[in-house]
């Protein structure tokens, strides 16, 4: 392509709206253009990436025996009601009716269609196991897009559902399609890490998430030193603390903290280590009550363990203010569990604790050398805490780091959730009816584009791996209006390597080199070859990969092999 044919212009400046690296360089660098909060247009160069992207998922797609096939965007609300999570998915399933006031919604994913499909469809075991996928658009109504395509609310996604006579089967696709997503992410050239995840509001017992590492991951990722292990922070188990808890010392005294409302302010206002605080949070129940969790001060709750406990709202909800002082007779920050008439759960790390500091439910009060047991009863434990850096790994193998990521897939066990609630069946070897167990596998292709810029670039622009490139290389000739010999040596170059099988963006604008260079930088253009009458005199062309800080000045004869090297023999 000639970029002279290119309406659209790069950009010095990224407007002050785009927060993270991806969203800037995009919008500098041409590819998108926003119409709406978090709904993009993607323009001819951004759109080239997102097509690579899509080719390399549905050839591994097709390897792993997936059928593709693709469903309605808008989805009957009856569907949705028969699953269960018309009123479940809450408000970033967009709802509408049509003029016959008949419900529907645009799909944020599309579990109810595809089991609908099935149960039309599949009638015996002989047509099992199945997959089918499709690569398209997804809306949902995020309440604050950001970040660019990173969290958008219009989308392109691919969704596969699979369908097994059994659970055997089920697992065995499953790794099919864990293997399948390894590939995907190889053959993007990111680095990636597979990890335990919850499964939310789609549902299932079990599930990875493949997330890109990146410094501006939104999701913090644990991983053993010493093993395979990783898992999402959300779903990563903390042991229960070894040892026993520490005797008893001094006894229960209530002090005045005026002020003090934070972890931070009542440990330094009574000279006590963040550790040896409890704070109290008090959650929503399932029956209009409330219920109150006690982790250690510098511990964090995490949301989706304390879902599943036994008489927690799922999803979570924070207790209002005036509801922590029905029950505890204060405000928030100076609650505590000695005296709650509620039920109290404590975090295995809270309930070890001994002569600790928790609010006295009285309004600028504390109290000092509290003990379980003497002061107030043993409480129920569960892991309520997020699992932080330094912890014992789950599978006793090292201890866990912390890293930041970016999930651009998520593969789910379904099992008969969907199939049971909308009575997806087939007949069985021995003709009985039985639901069909379902696995669900998801890669957000657009944020894939995302995250592939966050994980690289520099401060000049994108560097892109070369299997996702809009173009593989850039010729950038110098002085081109007023040289015919480099005119000619830039047109004879150009023919030959798109005949070659190479993708080329000829930069022929009428442009000072410098400019020609920082958009071949911004654009992230894996090879740039530069034509100049002094390389002509020389029989030689500048050649620079854009991961190398410097150019090598290259035989005529010989860049074929360079080439090569960088970006394979010009398959495209």
């Amino acid at each position: 392509m000639r970029l002279s044919r290119l309406p659209v212009a790069t950009q010095k400046e990224a407007p002050a709206d785009a927060e993270i690296v991806s969203h800037q360089l995009m919008l500098r660098a041409g590819l998108i253009r926003k119409l709406a909060a978090g709904i993009y247009t993607w323009l001819p160069m951004g759109l080239r990436v997102v097509r690579k992207v899509e080719r390399i998922v549905r050839e591994e797609m097709d390897a792993a025996g997936g059928l593709e096939l693709i469903m309605p965007s808008v989805q009957p609300g009856k569907l949705w009601r028969e699953s269960g999570r018309w009123d479940f998915y809450g408000p970033e399933l967009l709802r509408f009716t049509d003029r016959h006031d008949r419900e529907f919604c645009y799909g944020p994913t599309h579990e109810e269609v595809i089991t609908d499909i099935a149960r039309r469809e599949l009638r015996s075991y002989r047509q099992l196991p199945v997959t089918f996928y499709q690569i398209q658009t997804k809306f949902r109504d995020e309440i604050r897009p950001r970040f660019g395509v990173m969290r958008a609310r219009e989308f392109v996604m691919k969704d596969a559902y699979s369908f097994h006579l059994d659970k055997a089967s089920l697992d065995e696709t499953y790794q099919v399609m864990y293997r399948a997503y390894s590939a995907v992410f190889e053959r993007t050239g990111l680095k990636f890490r597979a990890v335990e995840a919850d499964s939310g509001a789609i549902g299932g017992e079990v599930s990875h998430e493949f997330h890109v590492l990146a410094d501006s991951g939104e999701d913090a990722i644990a991983f053993s030193n010493a093993s395979d292990y990783a898992a999402n922070v959300e779903a990563a188990p903390v042991p229960r603390p070894s040892g026993e808890r520490a005797a008893a010392g001094d006894a229960m005294q209530k002090v005045a903290t005026p002020g003090a409302q934070s972890i931070a302010e009542v440990s330094d206002m009574l000279s006590v280590p963040p550790e040896r605080c409890l704070k109290t949070l008090f959650v929503c129940g399932d029956n209009d009550d409330v219920v109150a969790l006690v982790l250690r001060g510098d511990h964090e709750l995490n949301a989706i363990k304390a879902a599943k406990i036994t008489g927690v709202a799922d999803p979570l909800k924070m207790a209002g203010a005036a509801q922590v002082r029905s029950a505890a007779g204060a405000a928030p920050g100076s609650v505590g569990p000695v005296g709650l008439s509620c039920r109290i759960y404590a975090d295995h790390a809270a309930a070890l604790a001994s002569d600790f500091v928790c609010g006295a439910n009285e309004d600028g009060f504390h109290f000092k050398s509290v003990n379980w047991d003497r002061d107030l009863p043993e409480p129920e434990t569960a892991d309520l805490r997020n699992a932080r850096a330094g912890d014992p790994s789950p599978d006793g193998q090292g201890t866990l780091e912390i890293a930041r990521g970016i999930e651009v897939g998520h593969i789910f066990k379904l099992e008969t959730k969907y199939s049971e609630a909308m009575q997806a069946t087939v007949l069985d070897t021995g003709g009985k009816s039985v639901a069909m167990p379902m696995g669900c596998y998801g890669i957000g292709v657009t944020r894939v584009v995302a995250a592939a810029i966050e994980q690289n670039h520099d401060e000049r622009g994108i560097i892109w791996p070369a299997a996702i490139a809009p173009y593989q290389i850039m010729i950038v000739p110098l002085n081109l209006p007023k040289s015919a010999r480099v005119r000619e040596a830039s047109e004879k170059l150009y023919e030959r390597l798109q005949q070659k099988g190479y993708e080329v963006l000829f930069d022929d604008r009428d442009a000072r080199p410098g400019v020609k260079f920082a958009d071949c930088d911004l654009l992230g253009i894996p090879v740039r070859l530069v034509i100049a009458e002094r390389g002509i005199d020389a029989g030689t062309i500048e050649c620079k990969s854009r991961r190398e800080p410097d150019p090598e000045h290259i035989a005529a004869d010989e860049l074929d092999a360079y080439l090569d090297s960088r970006l394979g023999s010009g398959s495209s």
